[in-house]
């Protein structure tokens, strides 16, 4: 099998933007929500390099309803699902190529990766104030900022005590993995700051904490059935794009619902590019990269683990314990429970085989048809999501597709459940049967 660590060849040198359906478009519930507009001016004296790595940034485009597929048959897509026109992984030498008639050249741009000086980070900060913190991790310290031209930040410090090789290539695989992203469901980057020992990242403030807070019930008002089904397919947009739609396949490496911002609409953003990797150059025929193992515990993808060989599996591997911690509401990993139930993806598995897995539902969420017809849906999404072999996952693409039918499916039982009066009683009759 062979191997790569990365690829310096363009996949398409002269394809200018890179595009990608920033929505699922024909969703009746089309989401208007875009990070706030940028008004700052790029100045001509940056690093010429940062000038051309704004040219990457994906622009949108229109979806598309996908032709029928083996996959798609397997995975029981319904006839009547819209999905976003994504290309096949045959396709992707060749998929921007006539891309410009679907881009959108009204959309506003961010500043990209401009490099900051010290002084504007200072007066961004508050010169780090205490009452600007919002936030600490491996990285350091997150603080909440505005930029000379209002622009709301959060400015990631990375630990002076603790800056050594390791960080530098977190950091440098987060500054380079951002300059070449730009979507929706993606934190957006505004730029960075690396002098002497100060390694500091300035992206978009995301107001309304993280999912896993939202789960645990930390950010007030528990998340309804239907937010959780939008997040998932909102994450599932972000990840699509990172495999499909950038210059060279991106794996994240790091999908978990610490990394998935909300905000106040509680549209999805996924965060933290640390861990990023460019995936492996299938154009020269490799089939994966051949890696340090790096993710966290819970959400590593086992065969990853134990070959060290990295693909865009694994972030489908971590986005099905994603889906298992959406419907139960547990973390990946609960210590403190029964011996059968400290591993939330294995124990939620098997509920769900032996056909309870109504049991596994979070019990803060009601109990309909239209939950529990959905539920087991999704659990046998995530199912074929932690396939021991990469093989037998299905692609980001394909999680997607079915997470969209799966909505569709739900928001019509809703609203029968919502209509008829002996919802309760159908219910109880479905988790009988």
């Amino acid at each position: 099998m062979t191997s790569s660590t990365s690829s310096s060849k363009s996949r398409n040198p002269s394809s200018g933007l890179r595009s990608t359906p920033d929505r699922f478009a024909n969703s009746p519930c089309f989401s208007s929500y875009s990070a706030p507009p940028d008004s700052r001016k790029p100045d001509s004296g940056r690093n010429p390099l940062t000038v051309a790595a704004r040219s990457i940034a994906g622009a949108f485009i229109s979806c598309f309803t996908p032709p029928e597929t083996t996959e798609s048959k397997n995975l029981k897509v319904s006839k009547e699902f819209g999905a976003p026109y994504v290309a096949s992984e045959t396709s992707r030498t060749t998929r921007g190529s006539n891309r410009g008639i679907y881009s959108n050249p009204t959309k506003e741009r961010g500043p990209g990766n401009t490099k900051f000086t010290m002084d504007e980070i200072l007066k961004a900060a508050r010169n780090f104030s205490p009452a600007f913190k919002v936030g600490q991790g491996g990285f350091g310290t997150v603080y909440k900022g505005k930029l000379h031209d209002g622009t709301l930040v959060a400015i990631k410090r990375a630990k002076k005590s603790v800056y050594d090789t390791h960080l530098s290539v977190e950091f440098q695989s987060e500054v380079t993995t951002l300059a070449q992203v730009e979507h929706l469901n993606l934190v957006k980057f505004y730029g960075y700051l690396e002098h002497g020992d100060e390694r500091i990242l300035v992206v978009e403030y995301v107001p309304n904490g993280t999912l896993r807070e939202h789960l645990d019930g930390v950010n007030g008002k528990e998340l309804d059935f239907a937010a959780r089904l939008d997040i998932a397919i909102d994450v599932a947009h972000a990840i699509t794009y990172l495999h499909m739609y950038t210059d060279h396949p991106i794996i994240h490496r790091d999908i978990k619902s610490s990394n998935i911002l909300l905000t106040e609409t509680l549209r999805a953003k996924v965060a933290d590019f640390g861990f990023a990797r460019l995936a492996a150059d299938t154009d020269s025929g490799a089939t994966h990269v051949s890696t340090q193992v790096k993710g966290t515990a819970g959400y590593l993808d086992p065969e990853y683990l134990r070959t060290y060989q990295l693909t865009e599996k694994s972030d489908v591997y971590s986005f099905g314990v994603l889906l298992v911690e959406l419907v139960t509401g547990r973390r990946p990993i609960e210590p403190k429970r029964e011996l059968n139930e400290r591993i939330t993806p294995r124990w939620a598995m098997k509920k769900f085989t032996d056909g309870d897995a109504i049991s596994a539902l979070d019990p803060l969420l009601e109990q309909t048809v239209g939950t529990n017809l959905a539920l087991k849906k999704i659990l046998e999404l995530a199912l074929q999501c932690l396939a021991p072999r990469r093989q037998s996952r299905p692609s980001m693409r394909m999680c997607g597709e079915v997470l969209w039918s799966i909505r569709k499916d739900y928001r019509e039982q809703s609203g029968l459940d919502f209509r008829s009066p002996s919802s309760t009683s159908q219910m109880s009759a479905s988790v009988n049967e």
